[in-house]
């Protein structure tokens, strides 16, 4: 047993001093969090082991009040040490939508979080979290030049290359900034998403929530970095999200074909900083687990950019790295300037 897990074993001891408990690890994350089950008596909670300096557990209970007030299922905190960075959660099991969704109940799944979804995007109010402004989303962005392609590719981009990125990211913050503006829970996707008997799905890892564009969580959860789907899955189950969106009186295009543009570039904009995320977690803190997401990323990366003539310059960008450029040098200039 380390170091800390030794303190949150004490300071279990004085939160539950009738109960003889014992520790299992349940989970961890990109971050420096751990999660460990505590079995007690006929009872299981989750411990949160959040160090600090690296972590601050304050977002956390105040964004899981935030959305269990708007009718999520969120983990209830029992009890809590923030200066320590402990907490004591209620359980949401172990059934992950990532372990447990398939062909025949994926439907029934992405209803309920798209249902979760608007119940959450119902309750926005500005002023209340931070703004996804375009700070914050071109800070994500510059991730994938400073850790994909000048660390992971070893690649130093020349001056063309560096404004076509420049270009892009406008091009994207642009559209992304005009979009309507609701909660972002930030990370909706079947690892954060638990199956449950009642209020499906359980939600998890909502800290980094922000108030920013209403399509960026569905990207989240419909171009999942862990698993894919057709197309045309994804798009059925986008149009079921705008149909209930626009009954329930959420901002949301008029023109499905609008709604399908902006969830679209807020992929483009997600996929980027994930596979900026992504090299960093393997160059910075030697997690290899995410190296072999990395393609399915970059796949949907690259679709988006073959769509949108506005985006294509960034897919000649894309060829250029991986060596697959197969532009004439005309066109290639050609299309900079676009």
């Amino acid at each position: 047993m380390d170091t800390r897990q030794q303190e949150l074993n004490d300071w279990l001891k004085l939160t539950l001093p009738d109960a003889d408990f014992t520790l299992t690890t349940a989970s961890a994350d990109a971050s420096f969090r751990r999660y460990f089950r505590v079995h007690a008596h006929n009872e299981t909670f989750i411990a949160m082991d959040a160090p600090p300096p690296q972590e601050n557990c304050e977002p956390f209970v105040r964004i899981a009040k935030l959305f269990g007030d708007a009718g999520l299922n969120v983990p209830k905190v029992i009890a809590q040490d923030l200066e320590c960075g402990f907490l004591l959660l209620n359980d949401l099991g172990d059934d992950t939508y990532l372990s447990k969704i398939n062909a025949e109940n994926a439907p029934k799944l992405y209803a309920d979080a798209n249902n979760a979804l608007i119940q959450l995007q119902l309750a926005s109010q500005p002023n209340v979290l931070p703004d996804y402004d375009e700070a914050l989303l071109t800070r994500e962005m510059q991730l994938f030049p400073d850790w994909y392609i000048a660390k992971h590719l070893n690649v130093t981009l020349d001056e063309k290359q560096q404004a076509v990125l420049i270009n892009t990211f406008n091009v994207l913050n642009k559209n992304i900034l005009a979009q309507a503006q609701v909660y972002v829970h930030r990370d909706y996707h079947s690892r954060n998403l638990m199956m449950t008997q009642e209020n499906n799905p359980g939600i998890l890892d909502f800290q980094d929530a922000v108030y920013g564009a209403i399509t960026y969580d569905l990207v989240s959860l419909l171009k999942d970095a862990y698993i894919s789907w057709d197309e045309e899955l994804i798009i059925d189950w986008l149009v079921r999200y705008w149909q209930n969106a626009r009954k329930a009186g959420l901002p949301v295009p008029e023109d499905f074909s609008e709604f399908y543009r902006d969830f679209e570039y807020m992929g483009a904009q997600r996929h980027i900083k994930v596979l900026g995320i992504f090299a960093r977690l393997y160059h910075r803190d030697g997690k290899d687990g995410y190296l072999k997401d990395m393609p399915l990323v970059m796949d949907y990366l690259r679709k988006v950019c073959e769509r949108y003539v506005e985006l294509r310059p960034m897919l000649c960008l894309l060829d250029s790295l991986s060596g697959q450029d197969q532009h004439p040098d005309a066109n290639y200039k050609k299309l900079l300037k676009l």
